[in-house]
């Protein structure tokens, strides 16, 4: 595994004005551009070939692009030297963890990354240490997990990887025993997913509320910029299930195709500022959890969604409680945050700038860390 003092070295030998935001082409690249630009900041995008069109079509947002025959090949030394030589930093998305793999992140990829490396695994929902782990050590609210199918004995989801489709997964909604075995079949004769899939699925109780992504930026310079700051709540419409919705309950009866959850699109969303304190204390558990700064050093640092839902406890019918489903530990990838949320007018006026998206406050963290010479305080 590559030594985050390594890092650091290389980090603090770059010249600030030369330095480079290195952005992975996919996922929330335009915002990321979008946000080092407005800064005067300059960028050295990272695109696949065929997968180029958005980002030449807005060519203005990157100094540098760098085209590849497959984003893996941003581990070949060659890629790295140019991106070291560009005195760059890469801000990770969901894609950099898919594409290039953990392995080749710990072990090969020597370029300053902002944020936790090592966490970046940690969102495997099969690694052992992975999410779950860190939500139940941290005291984070999550569903009630089934074990075994014969389990079931409310309302459940289920949740398995989709076949042939690494980056979604497909979710179904089953009652009870028999209510599983009769949809899993159909699942698999469908191909929408596989044996070995529903091993691995998790199976959780459904939660009857309100869900969205909170949204939340950790700050590594803590003595400059506080632990961290909420810029918002969002949520995400996926192909099928949005179809399926917005259909009354006896026409969707009437469609006899699988539901697919695979994310095609994002809507803003506000909560009521009485319930924001429940965001708050979930964001605070993760902030201050002693299992993610001593297994996951140095914890989390910079953009993460914590993706959940608003109920009514069933221990105490009049008690509220966040749950949270999912953690997105690296940029959640949502670009209807910036321009819905409140939040970014109260940041503007905290920080004495333009804070307009999300990632503005990645690149105020980092310009900050450049200015000041304190680069190796916020890479890994």
């Amino acid at each position: 595994m590559i030594e985050r003092r390594e890092i650091q070295e290389i980090a603090d030998s770059y010249k600030p004005n030369r330095f480079h935001i290195a952005i992975f082409g996919s996922h929330s690249a335009l915002e990321l551009g979008m946000s080092a630009r407005a800064n005067g900041i300059s960028t050295v995008l990272i695109a696949q070939k065929g997968r180029e069109m958005v980002y030449k079509r807005n060519r203005h947002l990157y100094d540098e692009i760098i085209l590849l025959d497959k984003f893996s090949d941003i581990l070949n030394e060659d890629i790295q030297n140019r991106l070291r030589d560009l005195n760059s930093v890469l801000v990770p998305n969901r894609s950099f963890s898919v594409y290039v793999g953990y392995d080749g992140i710990e072990n090969t990829f020597k370029v300053p990354i902002y944020g936790n490396r090592y966490l970046l695994r940690a969102e495997d929902r099969k690694d052992e240490k992975g999410q779950y782990y860190i939500m139940k050590k941290s005291g984070v609210r999550v569903p009630r997990k089934f074990g075994r199918p014969e389990d079931i004995d409310r309302l459940s989801i289920v949740k398995v990887q989709q076949a042939g489709n690494e980056l979604e997964r497909a979710f179904f909604y089953v009652r009870d025993y028999k209510d599983y075995k009769k949809q899993a079949e159909k699942y698999i004769k469908e191909g929408l997913i596989d044996e070995d899939g529903l091993k691995d699925a998790r199976i959780e109780e459904y939660v009857l509320g309100p869900r969205f992504n909170a949204n939340f930026h950790f700050y590594e310079l803590g003595d400059v910029f506080g632990d961290f700051d909420f810029v918002g709540t969002s949520d995400r419409e996926q192909v099928n299930l949005q179809g399926f919705l917005n259909l009354p309950a006896r026409d969707q009866l009437k469609i006899d195709v699988p539901v697919v959850n695979e994310e095609i699109a994002h809507k803003g969303k506000t909560i009521r500022e009485s319930k924001q304190q429940l965001l708050y204390e979930t964001a605070e558990k993760l902030y201050n959890s002693k299992i993610l700064r001593e297994e996951y050093p140095p914890g989390i640092v910079g953009p993460i969604g914590i993706q959940g839902g608003i109920q009514y406890s069933p221990e105490d019918k009049k008690k509220l409680e966040f749950v949270v489903f999912d953690l997105s530990l690296r940029i959640p990838g949502d670009p209807a945050i910036g321009p819905t949320s409140p939040e970014m007018r109260n940041l503007s006026l905290k920080y004495g700038r333009r804070i307009e998206d999300p990632l503005d406050l990645v690149v105020m963290e980092l310009q900050y860390a450049v200015e000041n010479d304190r680069l190796g305080e916020v890479v890994t």
